[in-house]
Parts: structure tokens; C-alpha cells; sequence
């Protein structure tokens, strides 16, 4: 098969970071400047589309030759462009990423990031990031400039020139790491997810535009309320001021140092009188309920959908997806039980009824972001999601019968697991349910090694639990689950013996090995994650230890300490992935639109009167054959904008 290595440099009005591709090749004011391509080991070529030149018919040819492999680093950014400039949709079935190929191998995910951990000899040049700036954004109209609003080639051809140098050494830089990475091709199972994925993000998910412009206004109504009740009370000049507002709160006798929620809400607790509507104020004027409406709108296309939301491998750790533009992976749960109402209410601009019916406008406008999402004319969602994922795949790697038991029967695991630890019946609302938030907290935080710290920052102490009983609770959990803990320091053991002798270990369904410099950890899917450079040192605890090289803190890339219970829930997490990767397959292959996913949710768009919540949910719950004994299970529902059940 032929091979076609493709780089390209845009221009459009639109901010692509903020945007997203497909936002911003919609544009009127979209085109591609420069197009630089090689094909095979030929000699990279350059073709100034700004300046007049055309695209070589062999290179039109090959866009659309299914037998031609087209490669690019982040070529999704690449198809959607030249999509756009082609006026038609170019399928992604002969595309591949490497940016995607490096993220397999837990990689940066920018090319010169790839590029330095690499130590490629051509990299990508440092001047690239002004010579986009310069050429490929709108600029400030200046008296310097003669007052325009764009750079074009002829403003500047010394720059111009270095720009066209900046694109043919992206695509020479791509062609050095596709190389370096050729003994780690992406398996053919990960490019039909890919396909998949490129699939869905082309098809995107309508938006409810009158929903989502009426929600910034009432918003921004809402604030300028409760500022001028503010400002009333004060009598201050900017009371959204957090330097104003700690100045008058110090003035009124209460001594401030955050006012963050949590230290207002503490110091409600203890206030009255004007300080207590002051900081009511505060919270209210603090609450963000917006942002992810604003999201919405700049991320909209055309066509009135949202596209681009997820980014395949974005997780590299794990392979999970992650969310983009709007964060679809971190939406606020709707607890309403009248949402349709206070939709309408929203969408008609009737926001002091708003007010009047509900606790917070700024909760119900959070609260309704879900619902921003809909299907097209003449079809609905159904909506699907595995149980427990998390908690039935760690039950199935560990062994933990009585887990897989409570699973198979269908229990409620909250009860059950409250019920191992204390040793009598739990029944939600029934005998001894007061134990079943005990259980709950404990699942939650306790699964991965967490210990006192992790409930606290569960919320166990906000939940009633006192601090004495919190150590205890750590190893009633522990002691209940005796295969998870065991598990824990099995993989610990197992990891650190691959990487210490430099071979293969087997643990159950799953392997590790060492092999040219890298620790990988083969799942029961087939699928390996990727620890780089790994290393046995001695932690500050005087333990042996496993460190590896990766993208940490702030995006840089360091060296991590990783152990035991770490590495399961990577394990664990990632075969989640594969499960819900699986199941979207099987979901396509019997023809239905999948719009979004989220975590381990498929949204689906489905024509009225075809299939059923039942039968989703059926396909979604199939056991692969490397998954014998997992009891997975799926729950689904319908809806006509999308929401939490």
C-alpha cells in the first residue's frame, strides 16, 4: 500500500483551541495556505495554496484512493480541513494518527513533544508557534500595520518563506517518528475504533440553540440581581470584589482568609443579620453555571450540532476517551424532577418564575446543561450504560466471590459491601440502611489503595462520619476484600519482577513484560498500556519502588511513582474502556448512530418506532470471550434531550 505523509497550514477567524476543527473549518473565512505532503520515502513536497498554486492531481487522486494510506500527526485536524476545502467528506477508513500511534506508548500528545522524547533529528521548529500566530490568526489592526486585520504572504515573504519550511519539516518530523515507532503499529482492532471514533465526531450531536442562548442571558439577568442586592447591602463599589468583600466582612467583625465556597458556606454556619445575606451573596454571585452553555455556542457548526467532543486515546495512561470543547466527561448530574418545565421556562425567558419556583437559578441553569443535547427531528435517545463497570471488573481480575456473587444476583453492592464489613443484613431504607452510606463511601474511595485521606476528600467527614471512625473503616473494607487487596500487591510484585529482570510475567489474564525500555502490561482484550523507561528506586518511604517516564503535573513530562493499587486501577479503567469500545462496535456494526459516550454511557440517536431500550441494552451487554465470568450488565432509557435518568 502506498503511503501519502500530509501537513497542512490554515487560516480562519474562528479560535480553534476554544472551537474545535470542525467549528473552525466551517468558517466563511476558512483555506488551507500551505499543503505540504510526501508520498512513501519520496522527498517532501510544498504547495502554496495562498499564493495560487494547486493541488498535483496525483495527490487529489490519493485523498480519495481508499488503497492509499494517508498519515498526518493529529490527522483528524487534517481530514476535517481538507474535507472542508474539498467540499467533501473524505472518509477516515484510509486515515492514520500518529499522533494516536504515540499516545499507544503513553506519549506527549503534541508533535514536538513526541519529537523531544524521542530525540528525533528533525524537529519541529520552535519559531512555528509566531509564524502561526502571524499568519494563520487575525491580527490587531494597528497604525504599523496600515490598519489590517490579517498578514498575508505579501506582507511579509522572508517570514512567508520560513513558514513553508515550518510545514515541510512537520511532515519530515512525522515521517522520523512514524519511523521510530514502527515496531509499534496500532493493531487493527484500535484503527476500527479510530474509524469509529472519527465516525461519531463527524456526525456530532444536535444542539438546542434556543435553550442554550436563553440560559447565558438569564445568567447574565441573574448576576446583574444579585450584584445590585449586593451593592445595596455594602454600599461597595465592586462587590463581586473578592479584596472589597473581605475588607467589608473584616469591618462587620468576621476575619476572613478564603472565600472560596467552602470557607463561606463554614463561615454561614456561624453568621446572621447583613453578613449573612452578604455572603448568601457571595455564593451565588461565585456559582459558574454557564461556561459550558458558552462552550456550546462557540463550538456549534452550521449545521447546528456540536462535533469533535471526544478525543480518541486522550487518556493515554489508560486509552480512554476525553472530553473536548464542552467537557461532555464532566457534565453537572440533573436532580429535577420537572426538568421539561424549567426548560420551557428557560427557552420562554420566564426567569422570575425561575426564581419563584426553584432554590437556585444558577443550579437549574447547571442542572439543564444536559438537556442542551437532543436528537434530530424524528428520532429519540436511547441511552445506555454499564452497571458498576468499574467495581464488576475489579470483582472478575481479583476473584472476589462474593462481589461476583451480589453482582450475578443483581444487589445492591452499597448494601452488600456495608453488610460484608459489619456483619449483619443492610437493606437500602430497611434493616440497618443506615449502614448502606458507610458501604457506599467505602467503595468509592477505598477500591485503589485509598486510605483516611481518600474518604476524607470523599466527603466523609461532610457526610456525619467522625475522624475516629475512618482508620477502622479502611480495614473493615480491606478485610472484607481480601482478593482485592491480595490483587493490589500482586500486580505490584509481578510489574516490578518484569521490570527488575527484564522478563515476562503472567498474573491471571494478564501479562508483563519488559521490553526496549518499556514495561508493558497486556490486558485480557489483547490491548497493552505502555510505561516508559520504567525503573525499580527507593521512595521516601525507604521502599523499593517503580518509577517510570510520562506527562505529569502541570503537562510535563517527568518522571511518576506508580505502584500496586495505581497500576490495577489503570487495569481496571482500561478494560472498562475496551468493554465499552467493544460494545459501541457492536452497536455500529447493527446500525445505529451512536452521537456521544460518555464514561460508560452510549448515547444513541434513534429513528421513532425502531429498536428499544431493551435492545441496546442487550447488545451493550455481551460478554466477550476474553471476558468469560464478568458479570456485565447494562441499564438504558429513552429520552427526548439528554439526561440522567
Amino acid at each position: 500500500m502506498s503511503l501519502l505523509a500530509i501537513d497542512i497550514e490554515t487560516y480562519s477567524d474562528v479560535d480553534l483551541g476554544k472551537c474545535g476543527v470542525y467549528a473552525y473549518s466551517d468558517s466563511p473565512q476558512f483555506e488551507i495556505l500551505l499543503f505540504a505532503y510526501a508520498f512513501d520515502e519520496e522527498e517532501t513536497q510544498i504547495v502554496d495554496l495562498a499564493c495560487g498554486e494547486q493541488l498535483p492531481e496525483r495527490v487529489l487522486d490519493a485523498l480519495e484512493d481508499v488503497m492509499v494510506i494517508k498519515t498526518a500527526f493529529n490527522a483528524a485536524f487534517e481530514r476535517t480541513c481538507i474535507s472542508k476545502y474539498l467540499g467533501k467528506k473524505l472518509s477516515p477508513t484510509a486515515w492514520q494518527c500518529t499522533a494516536v500511534q504515540s499516545a499507544m506508548l503513553a506519549l506527549p500528545l503534541s508533535l514536538d513533544g513526541v519529537g523531544e522524547v524521542l530525540n528525533i533529528q528533525r524537529k519541529k521548529l520552535k519559531e512555528g508557534t509566531d509564524l502561526v500566530r502571524f499568519f494563520s490568526m487575525p491580527c490587531k489592526a494597528t497604525k504599523a500595520n496600515g490598519g489590517r486585520t490579517r498578514n498575508l504572504p505579501s506582507d511579509e515573504p522572508e517570514k512567508w518563506e520560513r513558514f513553508k519550511d515550518y510545514c515541510i519539516r512537520d511532515v519530515e518530523a512525522e515521517r522520523e517518528i512514524r519511523y521510530k515507532l514502527r515496531n509499534y503499529p496500532i493493531p487493527d482492532s484500535e484503527m476500527r475504533l479510530y474509524q469509529m471514533d472519527q465516525e461519531i465526531n463527524d456526525r456530532g450531536i444536535l444542539v438546542d440553540r434556543e435553550l442554550v442562548e436563553n440560559a447565558v442571558l438569564c445568567d447574565t439577568q441573574y448576576k446583574e440581581a444579585v450584584t445590585a442586592k449586593a451593592y445595596e447591602l455594602t454600599g461597595l463599589e465592586n462587590p463581586n470584589s473578592p479584596v472589597q468583600i473581605k475588607g467589608w466582612l473584616n469591618e462587620h467583625g468576621v476575619k476572613v482568609e478564603s472565600l472560596n465556597k467552602k470557607a463561606v458556606v463554614s463561615m454561614i454556619a456561624d453568621a446572621d443579620g447583613e453578613v449573612l445575606e452578604v455572603l448568601k451573596l457571595r455564593l451565588l454571585m461565585a456559582k459558574t453555571s454557564v461556561k459550558k452553555y458558552e462552550a456550546i455556542e462557540r463550538s456549534v457548526c452550521e449545521d447546528g450540532r456540536c462535533h469533535g467532543l471526544l478525543q480518541f486515546y486522550g487518556a493515554n495512561r489508560t486509552g480512554r476517551w476525553a472530553g473536548r470543547l464542552v467537557q461532555v466527561q464532566n457534565l453537572p448530574q440533573n436532580h429535577i424532577t420537572d426538568l421539561e418545565l424549567a426548560r420551557h421556562l428557560v427557552k420562554k425567558q420566564q426567569f422570575n418564575l425561575i426564581d419563584l419556583l426553584y432554590d437556585s437559578t444558577p443550579g437549574v441553569l447547571s442542572e439543564l446543561i444536559r438537556t442542551a443535547f437532543i436528537p434530530k427531528p424524528g428520532t429519540r435517545f436511547i441511552v445506555a450504560d454499564f452497571a458498576a463497570i468499574e467495581a464488576r471488573v475489579l470483582a472478575w481480575f481479583s476473584g472476589e466471590q462474593w462481589r461476583l456473587q451480589t453482582f450475578a444476583e443483581g444487589g445492591d453492592i452499597y448494601c452488600a459491601s456495608a453488610s460484608q464489613m459489619f456483619g449483619v443484613p443492610v437493606i437500602k431504607h430497611g434493616e440497618n440502611g443506615h449502614l448502606r452510606q458507610k458501604g457506599k463511601i467505602a467503595e468509592l474511595a477505598l477500591g485503589y489503595g485509598g486510605s483516611v485521606g481518600a474518604l476524607t476528600s470523599m466527603g466523609a467527614l461532610e457526610m456525619g462520619m467522625e475522624e475516629e471512625e475512618l482508620q477502622p473503616l479502611v480495614n473493615q473494607w480491606r478485610s472484607s476484600n481480601p482478593h482485592i487487596t491480595n490483587f493490589w500487591w500482586d500486580v505490584d510484585t509481578a510489574a516490578m519482577k518484569a521490570v527488575k529482570e527484564r522478563t515476562s510475567v503472567a498474573l491471571g489474564s494478564l501479562s508483563f513484560a519488559y521490553r526496549s525500555g518499556i514495561l508493558f502490561i497486556t490486558l485480557p482484550s489483547g490491548r497493552s498500556l505502555s510505561y516508559i523507561k520504567p525503573r525499580l528506586t527507593q521512595n521516601r518511604f525507604g521502599r523499593e519502588s517503580l518509577t517510570y517516564e510520562g506527562v505529569g503535573e502541570n503537562k510535563k513530562w517527568m518522571r511518576i511513582e506508580t505502584y500496586g493499587p495505581k497500576l490495577v486501577e489503570n487495569i481496571v479503567q482500561a478494560t472498562a474502556r475496551d468493554l465499552l469500545a467493544l460494545a459501541m462496535l457492536r452497536l455500529r456494526d447493527a446500525g445505529f448512530e451512536i452521537v456521544m459516550h460518555i464514561h460508560d454511557e452510549a448515547v444513541l440517536e434513534v429513528p421513532e418506532g425502531v429498536s428499544s431500550v431493551e435492545e441496546i441494552c442487550e447488545i451493550m451487554a455481551v460478554v466477550p470471550e476474553w471476558a468469560v465470568g464478568l458479570p456485565l450488565r447494562a441499564d438504558g432509557y429513552e429520552c427526548s434531550f439528554y439526561k440522567k435518568d
